[in-house]
């Protein structure tokens, strides 16, 4: 039951908290309203507040790779460590840096050389392993980044630190902010989409990965699922139709405009807009989910798993037709590298689903002029260790976290193709040359939209935030 606050204007009986906040404008209601007006959405409606440069890219695919591929084993190649295999890691390339928990106490750390031969490929002459075929015949349209770098030494973490660019739950994920700061670039879609490889195991996804944190609602990313029902509550329930659907929104929208008369609420208004996408989305998403339309010839570029809902190629190819429908960012996840043990067999079976079909990405955009504006960027939420996890074998073994350094690529969108940036020692333990942060990624990533990172900010709480956090620099040199 609300409390009433008596004003000596009227009788105590009537009044609300929320009615007199409402009714006297210039007290407190008024000075949040107005802070919220100044600092928050209300910026979010004009482009020019956050675009300081002309964009490169209009949209952005992120194939997330969840549980953090061995980089030494895909795109490093280091054959000092098969030289060195089973031999002990050297203290003075440790450097006294933390383990896990999970190997730190093991009474050694032997060195586990890759089973997996590399090769150089292209006019670039990008080292890729023989596990990444598909791949390796795009080497020259893909920037390889092998300095990575992150703080964070698990999962959870990591990956939240890759997504929203802080360690700690709660701040709005990358898609959000770009659909806080740039808005959408179509009517009948939602401007941020998740789609998650279906029946995978490994480390857990939780929805705030996509959420939109202190940010409206209405930024948050939209997760379409493999399905009769891709969008959770959009169908119309058994007896009701198109035509009731629309009376009901109408009627609705009529009670929320008189709502929206006694209580200049944002939160009516974006249920309002967020109701009228829904139902433009009845319409528009069986179209774009439906691949009867695509010739036999793409569908086999993708590979056999394409042809079933859910899996990563068939992701892949949906994620093709919502970048060319306007949506400007499509998240992928796709989970399962999390490789403590048997890793010579596990990650085999990761790159046999995702290599053929992000090649196939790479191609399918290119060859309807859709990479020139559209950012692909690959990769996990750290490395791997070089020294094996548990027991070492002829032919087994694993691979523990490695926050120093791990490898991600990028393609499209204003990145320089056919170049490898970065270093890591003989070791792929520590960085040798150009180190990139999580933050400097994500700057790049703002920059090649046309955003200036420090720019795009949100005052929550007394305190302004932003993607980068307090830091983060742009990567120049593999901007084109």
């Amino acid at each position: 039951m609300k409390t009433p606050i008596c004003t000596g204007f009227e009788s105590a009986a009537g009044l609300t908290r929320r009615r007199f906040l409402d009714r006297f404008g210039m007290g407190l209601g008024g000075i949040a309203l107005s802070d919220l007006l100044q600092s928050g959405d209300a910026r979010a409606d004009g482009v020019d507040a956050v675009q300081a440069i002309a964009p490169k890219a209009r949209r952005v695919i992120y194939l997330f790779q969840s549980g953090a591929p061995s980089q030494m084993d895909l795109f490093d190649h280091k054959p000092v460590l098969n030289e060195k295999h089973g031999t002990e890691l050297p203290d003075e390339i440790r450097g006294g840096q933390r383990l896990t928990a999970m190997s730190g106490n093991q009474s050694s750390l032997p060195l586990a050389g890759s089973p997996f031969k590399f090769r150089q490929h292209g006019e670039s002459g990008a080292w890729l392993s023989d596990l990444l075929p598909h791949t390796a015949k795009v080497a020259d349209d893909l920037c390889f980044i092998q300095s990575m770098y992150t703080e964070a030494i698990n999962h959870g973490p990591a990956v939240t630190f890759l997504q929203t660019g802080s360690q700690f739950p709660g701040r709005p994920s990358m898609g959000a902010w770009l659909n806080y700061g740039l808005g959408t670039d179509n009517e009948n879609l939602p401007a941020f989409v998740v789609l998650v490889t279906k029946n995978k195991g490994g480390q857990p996804l939780i929805s705030r990965l996509w959420g939109s944190g202190f940010l409206a609602s209405k930024h948050q990313g939209v997760r379409f699922r493999s399905g009769k029902d891709p969008v959770l509550y959009l169908s119309n329930p058994d007896g009701i139709d198109s035509g009731t659907r629309r009376r009901m929104l109408d009627r609705l929208g009529e009670l929320h405009q008189l709502q929206l008369k006694r209580t200049a609420d944002r939160a009516v208004e974006e249920r309002i807009s967020q109701y009228e996408l829904a139902f433009k989305m009845q319409k528009s998403i069986p179209d774009v989910i439906d691949m009867s339309d695509e010739p036999e010839s793409v569908l086999k570029e993708y590979g056999d798993d394409v042809r079933n809902p859910g899996t990563y190629a068939a992701n892949c190819l949906l994620a093709r037709r919502l970048a060319e429908r306007g949506v400007r960012f499509i998240q992928l996840y796709h989970q399962g590298w999390d490789q403590h043990g048997n890793l010579p067999a596990g990650i085999k079976t990761q790159c046999r689903e995702t290599d053929q079909a992000s090649a196939a990405l790479i191609n399918d955009l290119k060859r309807r002029d859709l990479l020139k504006d559209t950012l692909v960027v690959w990769g996990g939420e750290f490395g791997r260790t070089n020294y094996c996890q548990g027991k070492l074998t002829k032919t087994n073994f694993g691979r523990d976290h490695h926050p120093r350094c791990f490898s991600m690529w990028m393609a499209g969108g204003g990145v320089k193709p056919g170049i490898t940036y970065g270093q890591t020692d003989a070791y792929s333990y520590n960085i040798a040359e150009n180190p990139v942060h999580v933050h400097d990624l994500q700057a790049t990533i703002l920059h090649l939209l046309g955003i200036d990172h420090e720019r795009l900010t949100f005052k929550h709480q007394g305190r302004w935030y932003r993607l980068t956090d307090v830091h983060g620099r742009v990567v120049d040199d593999i901007v084109a």
